[in-house]
């Protein structure tokens, strides 16, 4: 690797914060030293590029030359992350304080149920849950793992597989037990209401049409039925007799438990994305971090169980 060339950073700093104020006086307030001072630092990284980056005005402000208009913006990116960097950096590897991004749907379907559990076993550790659907950033962002749903491709990233997705027909105690049309085999859903839910840009998500022909139906006309956004609103359409929707293991939440929704039959298909946990390999040890991971991991074998018992 070539050697790097790079400029003292406090002049860094001082041209960064000169760039963004127009003013060597407030960005000598910024960062704690005169405006004398700043122009100094300014004059010498000026000096040291060989380029001018600010054009003296006759009223003693400043403005940027155009290699400086360029030059600061990239430099404040640079010096955003670094701070961010530097933030992670000293954090202490004791803090019991831990940051978790998750999905809308986990997090108030599985997570939050069961942090009782985790207050009861770790009550030192202090949990910030955060809600996001896209991909975390750990250099940018205030992260420290992330409960993802997906095929597992995350390069560079500790990833444990946390729990595989399968979906399955509930619907109510008196749909289901229907003297008319009783359910009791997946054939019979041909004569029942079906309730879909499209979620927006996910291929291969589990729709009626794909379930029904993993099972072996094809008379089924999955073209009727009412459609929703989300899981909660499909469920909570099932449980009020409205059809049946198809459900997964991981967001049925406690409508099986509660009798508000039954599985009329045991058929279920294995989704194609799977809930993992991720975080940098290089904080995956850290003790916070390592007893969140070893708790979710244990919460997730014991639903697996308990839903093979059942």
């Amino acid at each position: 690797m070539s050697r790097r060339r790079l400029p003292p950073l406090n002049s860094l700093r001082a041209f960064e914060a000169a760039a963004r104020h127009l003013s060597f006086e407030r960005a000598g307030d910024e960062i704690a030293v005169t405006a004398s001072a700043v122009g100094q630092q300014v004059k010498g990284l000026e000096a040291w590029l060989g380029v001018p980056l600010f054009v003296r005005l006759p009223s003693k402000g400043v403005a940027l030359t155009p290699a400086g208009e360029r030059y600061a913006a990239t430099l404040t990116g640079l010096l955003d992350e670094l701070n961010e960097a530097t933030a992670r950096v000293m954090r202490s590897e004791a803090s019991r304080v831990l940051t978790v991004s998750t999905l809308p749907s986990f997090a108030s379907s599985w997570l939050i149920p069961r942090l009782g559990s985790l207050k009861a076993r770790h009550p030192d550790l202090e949990l910030r849950v955060s809600i996001s659907t896209g991909k975390t950033d750990f250099a940018r962002e205030d992260v420290d793992v992330a409960i993802r749903w997906g095929k597992g491709d995350y390069p560079g990233l500790r990833t444990d597989l946390l729990m595989e997705e399968t979906f399955f027909p509930v619907c109510s105690m008196a749909l289901r037990d229907d003297p008319e049309r009783p359910l009791r085999e997946p054939r019979d859903l041909v004569h029942h209401t079906l309730l879909h839910e499209i979620p927006e840009g996910v291929p291969d998500y589990m729709t009626w049409p794909r379930w029904l022909a993993a099972v072996g139906v094809e008379e089924a006309d999955v073209e009727r039925g009412p459609r929703f956004s989300h899981t909660f609103l499909s469920l909570q359409a099932a449980a009020s007799g409205q059809g049946v929707a198809l459900a997964t293991n991981v967001l049925i939440g406690d409508y099986l438990e509660a009798g508000r929704l039954v599985r009329p039959f045991p058929h279920q298909v294995k989704g194609a994305y799977q809930y993992y946990v991720v975080c940098p390999e290089a904080t995956a040890e850290r003790p916070a971090i390592a007893a969140f991971r070893s708790w979710l991991l244990d919460e997730a074998r014991a639903q697996i169980e308990h839903d093979g018992a059942a």
